[in-house]
């Protein structure tokens, strides 16, 4: 910038506008989720929105800052005069971010989107958006700020080369970490992070391209320094995409800042990093929940340390499980059904397997997605015409498959999830991992999970899916590919997730174009779209 561009017309320095920005995180979609929303949902905000603010503030700017867990009433939540809205928010909150973005261009302020949604879908996201932030640092920050122009039609689209080298000290943003605890209920979680990107490679993951980035080891003693001042015996919740690659240096800036029994943690790693060893030192060091990824009976096995494949590979895992519940109270197993290397019913059966060997584990089920341009398989899927124009509103990995499997009729497929999702929520397997879990908090959180959203409700909602493939003459047809148009059924339950929100959202803010992303793959899924596209 040259120096003329700092002064005002008659030569003085300019002094840079005082900005009143706002900030929401939308940790959910719609309002009033269910039981275990309620409980959990103020726990799941995330650690970038917080970095923003402090960065707004740090640059000067007044920040008025809001993490959307369901139960605030967003058209009241923020102050009309706002000059500039940051929103993060994952693919499933698309809809909801996309409606709030339109009130509030109406009223002026220049809008931002930032978080998984804007990496993994920035073409459509420039529709509606004045800046759309791929990797995002202070710098990205700074010149967003410094510029603050409106870019219609389309958004302004700007990314980092990687991921920030640092984020603030949670001391620096305490107060809005402690404005979400007081909305959680019961359990409290302080959400932290050590690292970014991750070293593993599974094709379906928006960090299967990121390369590792430990944090400063430093920074992250004066974090726990800090919040053993701040919280009696605070949980910690970790943030890495798979925790403990660097276990040796996590446990010794953990026991150099810690004194024992003064804080609890929550980590998603992989079994290949959970080793005896180690899980005695996270014992030793107050982990109580741990959510590895097991993903495939057939694939990926360098997360789970096996070469074994099929019933091999579940026993294995499942005695690795059921090692780990010896020293962690609370794991959850994290799978993916509809993948490329799955076919017929074998899958499904050795998932129930595996239950009956680890009981004490509570499954989470995840349906094959494919999100945007955000992992290396999507281009795979986009040239064989097989990405489905699904409304962002039920990406959330269990409303909706929005890749056509490649070994399954979706009857065959809604049969094997249905057959599964009963086995796993039965009262039988309640019962059994209720008596696999000797601590009350475990019974508690695996008997709610199981009878709201995540167990019941998945399983009311599978089996209605299941029933309508047989009942709903445009289903069938949109998932085969030989129609955009999207099911009513979907569309109804996205508009009726948005609540008093809905009457904001932009004229088709609820179609995207699945090739946007892949522009070699237009013609492919062209075709298999019926070339309605």
């Amino acid at each position: 910038m040259a120096e003329a561009d700092l002064l005002d017309p008659v030569g003085s320095p300019r002094v840079p506008r005082r900005l009143r920005v706002g900030i929401l995180d939308l940790v959910e979609s719609r309002p009033r989720p269910g039981l275990y929303g309620r409980l959990m949902n103020a726990n799941l905000a995330s650690i970038m929105p917080q970095a923003v603010a402090v960065w707004c503030e740090q640059a000067g700017h007044a920040v008025h800052f809001v993490c959307y867990t369901g139960y605030e009433d967003l058209l009241a939540e923020f102050p009309d005069d706002l000059d500039v809205l940051f929103i993060g928010a994952f693919t499933n909150a698309a809809h909801l971010a996309y409606a709030f973005s339109a009130l509030f261009r109406a009223r002026g302020a220049i809008t931002i989107l930032g978080g998984p949604h804007a990496r993994c879908y920035p073409q459509d996201a420039q529709r509606y958006f004045d800046y759309v932030l791929g990797f995002t640092d202070q710098a990205v920050i700074g010149e967003v700020l410094a510029e603050c122009e409106v870019h219609r039609p389309l958004g302004r689209c700007i990314s980092a080369t990687k991921h920030p080298r640092e984020l603030p000290l949670l001391e620096e943003r305490w107060k809005y970490v402690e404005a979400n605890l007081k909305k959680a209920p019961w359990i409290k979680i302080v959400p932290m992070i050590g690292s970014l990107g991750c070293p593993y490679t599974c094709s379906f993951c928006i960090d299967s391209t990121v390369d590792y980035q430990p944090m400063d080891f430093g920074r992250l003693r004066e974090d726990l320094r800090f919040l053993v001042r701040k919280v009696k015996r605070p949980i910690v919740g970790w943030h890495d995409p798979n925790f403990g690659v660097r276990f040796d240096d996590y446990m010794e800036a953990i026991e150099e800042s810690v004194p024992a029994g003064r804080m609890r943690h929550v980590a998603e790693s992989s079994l290949s990093l959970l080793s005896e060893p180690h899980l005695r030192r996270l014992k030793q060091n107050g982990f109580q929940a741990i959510l590895p990824g097991i993903e495939s009976w057939y694939e990926l096995g360098n997360k789970a340390k096996t070469s074994k494949q099929g019933l091999e590979k579940v026993e294995q895992v499942a005695e690795h499980v059921n090692l780990l519940l010896r020293y962690i109270p609370y794991v959850q197993t994290n799978f993916v059904l509809g993948m490329d290397c799955d076919r017929g019913f074998e899958p499904f059966e050795l998932s129930m397997r595996f239950l009956d060997r680890a009981p004490g584990a509570f499954p989470a089920y995840s349906l094959l997605s494919a999100f945007g341009c955000a992992a290396p398989i999507n281009a795979e899927y986009a040239r064989a015409g097989r990405i489905l124009p699904f409304p962002f509103g039920v990406l959330d990995n269990n409303q909706a498959m929005n890749v056509r499997p490649r070994n399954y009729t979706w009857r065959e497929f809604y049969d094997g999830v249905v057959a599964l999702t009963r086995y796993s929520f039965s009262w039988k397997a309640i019962a059994r991992r209720c008596a696999a879990n000797k601590r009350w908090i475990p019974r508690v959180m695996n008997f709610v999970r199981a009878i709201s959203s995540e167990g019941f409700g998945r399983l009311r909602y599978h089996t209605r899916i299941r029933g309508m493939l047989d009942t709903d003459p445009t289903l069938l047809p949109f998932l085969e590919g030989e129609t955009t148009v999207v099911p009513s059924f979907y569309v109804q339950r996205i508009l009726a997730s948005l609540g008093p929100v809905a009457r904001y959202l932009p004229e088709g803010g609820l179609e995207h174009d699945p090739r946007a992303c892949f522009p070699a793959a237009q013609p492919a899924l062209s075709a298999a779209l019926g070339g309605a596209l």
